[in-house]
């Protein structure tokens, strides 16, 4: 909290942070110590960090999707199937992706294989690929021979080499396996070239040419500013080949993928921080993107961004753009601000800088359990580490729930937020957003709201389509466009933001709530205390509206106070559930927290709050 709190209060008050040593402790929470040789994301214990053996890995999880095998040769059937049902455990460990180390002990000693056992343990992997068709990819191999004695005639050992491979299979229920990346930074940073390179297959020319394909509006090409949420998709085949629109349609990626990423760029001008908190709130990615431009460093909106990432517990990426343009110099002073940012208090992450494709492929397969956020320094004008950047991106883990929970989530009454509204000629209206719970199919009818009123409607899904792609199915976590239409023809009805689509079993009117109360901390305000009447922007998930404070559980609140709020919405009821977190904003002031108790709206006051002018303009 004292990082967040520095993160909002400095912009504000222009006042230096006083630099901390980092020290080490022999706690087993703090971050690690060593990157190993083969996997940068692994990490042995403290006592092998300082003793100098980083070779090793660290003893084998049961859970997660990483397996050691330290030798598959010539296995029996009954072995074959039992390894076969292993390999699919670990599938469903990694929501269709598993790591293999080969030649790897159970206590992650690097014993390593011959040549020839090697190469049989490679065939026996691909023949438990192939029977549960699944693909194959080694990602990289590593002599652990052992250095030969250095008496006179001492014979050097045979080669040994130890063996990483990513195998991957799409769940049944699925088309693809599915990434979503929001990318935050200060304005001008270069987020949407970097995109634009990333999507198109194409460098930028140094005048903001590849960013153009991702503008919505004419303004944002006239300004080169993004003022909206942009999404965008890459895509990585069987293979591990980026696939993008340099040789290939949407259409053509959505279906050769086999994992796609959605690259959702966001705001980075304090002007539209309202659009790029709704962004993180209401899309929920799997991981946050921090771009930082090389000649500026974390300054502005960065740093704020930053802490917003870690307010919602997002893992974190830093790509350090606009190598190109700076000298080495520069450039280190950059990496070492990021770095010390990362360690401050509050924050406590672990830098790793990228410099080669051993350290990209380690701190993409597990980077985010272990506190670790990579850093990348990339040029789009000359290309320099994008492959890297690429490489992290095709072993990025699916960051959301176990597939045993997904199933779980699809048990439960249907649940969808909707981000986005529609009126499409002779289709009608379309709601996008996220499925929270339960499943949609084609003919469903769900209730519809909350309206003005805090009534709900019902209506029929009359189409389904994901990534601009016809589906008949769509389930728990998944991301999706929706035509409805109105069962009893309510044309007056109005869809808007932050409404949602909800099973009739749900009961979503009982959910539906003016009032509500939240734990919050407040990480900054300009001005002594915050009392009852205190107006606010209040993001919950998707929904988005000006709330008023009515109750606290103090005579008033302070930067750095935790309290009880009762907060009330300005213009109309919300959908709201208990356990979601919440961010508050108003001007300089910032807070967090989290809903503790909603109030049914019927049994509330209906009169609004006084609000102020400057209110009824932004509410």
């Amino acid at each position: 909290m004292d990082f967040m709190t520095s993160m909002f209060g400095s912009e504000a008050t222009g006042r230096p942070r006083a630099r901390r040593r980092i020290r080490v402790s022999s706690d087993a929470d703090e971050p690690p110590l060593e990157v190993n040789g083969l996997r940068g994301s692994h990490y042995t214990t403290k006592a092998d960090a300082m003793a100098g053996d980083p070779s090793n890995l660290p003893p084998e999880d049961e859970e997660g999707n990483v397996e050691y095998k330290l030798k598959l040769v010539n296995p029996t059937a009954t072995r074959l199937q039992h390894l076969v049902t292993q390999l699919k455990w670990r599938l469903r460990e990694g929501q269709g992706e598993a790591i293999y180390e080969i030649g790897v002990e159970d206590d992650g000693v690097c014993k390593g294989l011959s040549d020839n056992e090697l190469q049989a343990s490679l065939a026996t992997l691909r023949s438990m690929a192939d029977f549960l068709g699944a693909s194959m990819v080694i990602l990289r191999e590593r002599d652990v021979t052992p250095e030969p004695e250095t008496s006179e005639g001492a014979v050097r050992p045979p080669r040994h080499r130890i063996a990483e491979v990513l195998l991957r299979k799409v769940p049944d229920n699925q088309q693809f396996i599915e990434l979503r990346v929001a990318v935050l930074g200060c304005a001008d940073a270069g987020k949407s070239t970097l995109l634009g390179v990333l999507t198109q297959g194409e460098l930028d020319n140094g005048r903001g040419k590849a960013r153009l394909n991702l503008f919505r509006h004419l303004h944002e090409v006239q300004t080169g500013r993004t003022s909206s949420i942009s999404l965008d998709v890459v895509g990585f085949d069987e293979t591990g080949e980026m696939i993008n629109y340099a040789e290939h349609s949407l259409e053509e990626v959505v279906e050769k993928a086999k994992k796609l990423v959605t690259l959702i760029d966001l705001a980075g001008h304090h002007k539209y921080l309202k659009t790029t908190i709704y962004g993180l709130t209401g899309h929920k990615p799997h991981f946050v993107m921090l771009v930082v431009a090389a000649n500026t460093g974390p300054v502005g909106t960065a740093r704020e961004h930053l802490g917003l990432a870690m307010a919602l517990n997002f893992p974190v990426i830093v790509v350090v753009t606009k190598a190109d343009v700076v000298t080495p110099v520069v450039l280190n002073r950059t990496l070492t601000s990021v770095e010390t940012l990362l360690k401050g208090p509050g924050c406590k992450r672990f830098p790793l800088r990228i410099n080669s494709v051993d350290d990209a492929m380690g701190a993409g397969q597990a980077f985010d359990h272990r506190g670790v956020v990579p850093i990348f320094v990339v040029s789009s004008v000359t290309g320099q580490n994008l492959d890297l950047l690429e490489r992290f991106l095709n072993v990025l883990p699916p960051n959301g729930l176990a597939l045993k929970d997904q199933d779980e989530l699809c048990q439960k009454p249907t649940l969808m937020h909707i981000d986005e509204i529609f009126n499409v000629p002779q289709i009608g209206i379309v709601a996008c957003g996220l499925l929270n719970d339960g499943v949609v199919r084609e003919g469903d009818e769900l209730l519809a709201g909350p309206d003005t009123n805090g009534a709900f409607h019902p209506v029929i899904v009359d189409s389904l389509q994901r990534n601009k792609q016809p589906c008949r199915v769509v389930r728990a976590g998944q991301a999706a466009s929706v035509s409805i239409s109105f069962v009893n023809n309510h044309s007056d009805v109005i869809m808007r933001k932050g409404m949602v689509l909800a099973a009739k079993e749900l009961r979503p009117k009982e959910r539906t709530c003016r009032e509500f109360e939240a734990r919050v901390y407040i990480l900054f305000h300009p001005s002594p205390e915050i009392c009852c009447g205190f107006q606010t922007t209040v993001h919950i998930g998707n929904v988005c509206q000006t709330a008023t404070i009515v109750k606290i559980d103090k005579d008033s609140l302070k930067p750095g106070d935790s309290a009880t709020v009762r907060f009330c919405f300005y213009r109309q009821p919300e959908f709201v559930v208990e356990g979601a977190r919440l961010i508050f904003r108003e001007g300089k002031t910032k807070g967090m927290g989290e809903v503790t108790r909603v109030f049914d709206h019927t049994s509330t006051s209906s009169a609004s709050p006084p609000i102020s002018k400057k209110h009824q303009r932004t509410a």
